[in-house]
This record gives structure tokens, sequence and C-alpha cells, in this order.
């Protein structure tokens, strides 16, 4: 299978994908003309688009159902009038990150790992998002001002993993993912890279020869972590890019998040499991909703989410059945439920 996917790849130029982040969708009209939906019967709230643009890139929309406001693709971007709702426990940091934000572009909340916000910018603001009101001016330091991170990096052995998150981080340019890399490879006691990033399901144009090369070092292992809610996310382009990085050598895992009315049933997270196994990716978390300001139209409790789970065991080996977790802010790790 790798050489026809390799060959396939291949045939694009490498600028495709920076043409479609060029050219993403970001007015509701143009997306409801594109899936030819009536505007008046769920209005987009431009309070929301204000505080949190829409982006979202053509190849994703493409595989949304024309004529469905049902559509689980669609579901996840549309900014929705239920944003303006304000529930007191909703707030715009529940995991409380800056206080785990010691140097500008790096948070370090757990052991023997931390997170670079490499660029501040997605291919597609998911609407559900636990960072909308993060605050990325202060956390991008960009090349001349990643010194300070570095240099905490290098003064503290403990740190094995850097995990390079964002905004995402494929989102950044080939020569700058490759100078940042090379600079955390030069850092003895770092072992592994992990990539938190949606790019290669909304954009599988990205995964060109070029990053390909780029991806693979000398010293460090690399882990990708995609992040996938839906089956019909996963069309055969983007099963051909996953399965691409697989040949490479990564280990591909997906975290999901329990997104009410678009995957709170269990035929969508088992058509969810299998596809993404055909994609060699394996599930990792399910992640109940983080409970951010603008997002309750989102929400699903714990005891849903362990009934999910539950029928998942039963119609699913376990390797494919994900671990069901939340974030609690200050915890020495993610609070495993199921």
């Amino acid at each position: 299978m790798s050489k026809p996917v390799l060959s396939l790849i291949q045939s694009d130029l490498p600028e495709k994908w920076q043409q479609i982040l060029s050219d993403l969708i970001s007015e509701p009209k143009e997306l409801l003309d594109i899936l030819g939906l009536d505007g008046t019967d769920k209005p987009a709230s431009l309070a929301a688009i204000d505080s949190f643009p829409m982006k979202i890139p053509r190849p994703f929309a493409m595989r949304m159902e024309r004529g469905n406001w049902h559509d689980p693709l669609l579901l996840q971007v549309w900014p929705a009038r239920e944003e303006e709702t304000s529930i007191p426990d909703l707030v715009t940091d529940p995991l409380q990150e800056s206080r785990f934000n010691p140097v500008p572009g790096l948070l370090h909340k757990y052991h023997g790992r931390v997170l670079l916000t490499a660029v501040p910018h997605c291919a597609i603001h998911c609407r559900y998002c636990f960072r909308r009101h993060f605050d990325y001016a202060a956390n991008t330091p960009g090349k001349p001002g990643w010194q300070a991170a570095l240099d905490y990096i290098r003064a503290d052995g403990s740190i094995e993993e850097i995990i390079l998150s964002g905004g995402d981080p494929l989102a950044a340019s080939d020569k700058y993912l490759d100078w940042l890399l090379a600079e955390l490879e030069a850092i003895p006691h770092v072992d592994s890279i992990r990539f938190h990033t949606r790019l290669p399901v909304v954009v599988p144009q990205r995964i060109t020869p070029s990053l390909r090369r780029i991806l693979q070092r000398d010293r460090l292992r690399t882990s990708i972590v995609v992040h996938c809610n839906h089956a019909h996310e996963l069309d055969n382009e983007v099963g051909r890019a996953l399965s691409t990085l697989a040949a490479d050598g990564h280990t591909l895992l997906n975290q999901s998040v329990l997104l009410r009315n678009i995957n709170d049933n269990p035929a969508s997270l088992l058509a969810l499991s299998r596809r993404l196994f055909s994609c060699h990716v394996l599930p990792y978390y399910l992640h109940l909703p983080d409970r951010v300001a603008g997002t309750s139209h989102f929400l699903v409790c714990e005891e849903e989410g362990c009934r999910l789970i539950a029928e998942l065991e039963d119609l699913l080996p376990g390797y494919l059945v994900p671990r069901l977790v939340r974030e609690e802010p200050g915890a020495a790790h993610k609070t495993r439920i199921l």
C-alpha cells in the first residue's frame, strides 16, 4: 500500500497545503452556499465569530453532507447562537493553563514533559476548543524568542518528551519546524517528540515529502496524536496521508472529544474506532468536554460517557476502545474515568 500512497502525495505541489490555509472559509454565507442550507434555519452568531473567528479548510467542508444541518462535521465548526449562552461555571481558562506557563510558549503541567505552543494558529476553529480564549499573543515568541523556552528545557534534566501543540504545529512552515526540531534534538535529555495536530485530518495535503523528511530525526522518537471526532472526517485522502505517516515509522494515536449530538452514540464511536484502525491509527483518549465559556451545547455528562464506553467494550477488542478521561487543573496527569 505504501507505494501508491507515496506516488499520490508526491504528485501534489509542495505549496498546495499552504494555498489551502490561505483560502479558508471564514464567512457563514459562503459555507451555507456550499452546503445548500438556509441561514434563517440556524442563524450564525456574529458575537461568537467576533470572539473566535470562523475558520474551515475547504477539503474538510467538502466532506459535509449537503442540505443537512445535523451533519456531524458541520456542527463542530458552525458558530451557533448557543455560544452566546453564559453559564457561571463555564470559563475562559478551564484548565488554568496560565498557572503552568513559566516562560512564553511553554506549558509545564506534567512530570517529564512540557508543551510548546509552536504556532498561534490552526487550520480549523473547532467551536468546542478549550483554547479558544488562550492568550496566543503572549505565548508565540517566534524564532528569536524561543531561547527562554529552550533554556528552560535545557536546565531541567527530567524533561524527556516535548509536546508540540498550539495552535497546530503542522501549520508551521517546513523551515521553521525543521529549525525547532533541530534545536530540541540537540538537548541530550530530550528523547521524544509528540505532535498534537489536526492537520493530517482536515488538510491531508500537508503530508508532503518535505515534511516527511523533516519528521525523520536521527535520535528522537516521534509520535503523532491526531484529533478526529467522527468517522466521516476520514475520507480516502486522509486515510492515505495517515497510512503514509505510519509507514514512516511514527506512532499514530487519536484523541476525540465526546460531543453532544455529534458522536455521543455507540454507532458513531464504533465506526470511528474501526475507521481509525483502518488508517493505522489507534484510539487513545475520549475526552469529556472541558467546561469552556461558549461551549455549553457540546457538553456530555460523565454518566453518559461511561455508558458509551461500556457499550463499546461489548463490541470492540480492547485496543480499539479509547480511555474515557477528563483533564483537571493542577492534576499530575489526565483523570481516567474508564
